[in-house]
């Protein structure tokens, strides 16, 4: 099955699928509370809770429910300094709680 098809898929809840919520933003974010994404066992994703370094993060801590790991909230800290060798740096904080989407489709 190719991307789209995948895509598709994980849309419709028919695979697996870990919901993102951003549940609390301060100061200056990419995406603010409200915003959501699913992400696919497979790392299949639709939509965004803000791209770069901060929605790595979430992803990482999402693809965790995978294997077996609870729903949590993920604080992403976008607040390093502008000289920083990291591209965090649009001076907020989110607050991402990451769940099963649909929890009968988990083995």
């Amino acid at each position: 099955m190719d991307e789209k098809g995948l895509l598709a898929r994980l849309a419709g809840l028919e695979e697996p699928a870990v919901l993102a919520t951003i549940v609390a933003s301060r100061g200056s974010t990419p995406r603010k509370t409200g915003a959501r994404m699913l992400v696919g066992e497979r790392g299949v994703i639709a939509g965004t809770v803000g791209g770069g370094c901060g929605e790595g993060e979430v992803i990482e801590a999402a693809l965790a429910l995978f294997r077996g790991g609870g729903p949590r909230t993920v604080r992403v800290d976008l607040t390093d300094e502008l000289t920083s060798w990291s591209p965090a740096v649009c001076g907020g904080i989110m607050d991402v709680f990451i769940e099963r989407a649909n929890p009968e489709r988990f083995p």
